[in-house]
């Protein structure tokens, strides 16, 4: 897996250096705060170019709305990996996708 940064590496990275669960509220909205930014840079359509930094661009703002969606996930314990598996299966259900979510890709 080199090279690859995987669900549980972020879950514990951030659980390393951002790990309140009495904060779980102040996540949420900060969650929500960050998902504003998102919708202010898809209006923009602000990507970032090679020579450019991520400062407020969509990327950033992806990355922001992830980074508190898993310090959420850790306040409540959740391994987001199992919960993936788990949630892909009821979706390939209900959506009849027929598309077989594989763990080890």
């Amino acid at each position: 897996m080199e090279g690859k940064t995987t669900i549980k590496y972020l879950q514990n990275y951030i659980m390393s250096k951002d790990y309140n669960p009495k904060a779980a509220k102040d996540y949420f909205l900060k969650l929500s705060e960050e998902v504003g930014e998102l919708s202010r840079a898809i209006r923009k359509v602000s990507l970032r170019s090679q020579s450019e930094t991520v400062k407020e661009t969509i990327d950033e703002e992806i990355w922001d709305v992830m980074y508190y969606c898993i310090a959420l996930a850790n306040c409540y314990g959740i391994d987001l990996e199992q919960t993936i598996k788990d949630k892909e299966a009821i979706n390939n259900l209900k959506y009849n996708t027929n598309i077989k979510f594989e763990e080890s890709k």
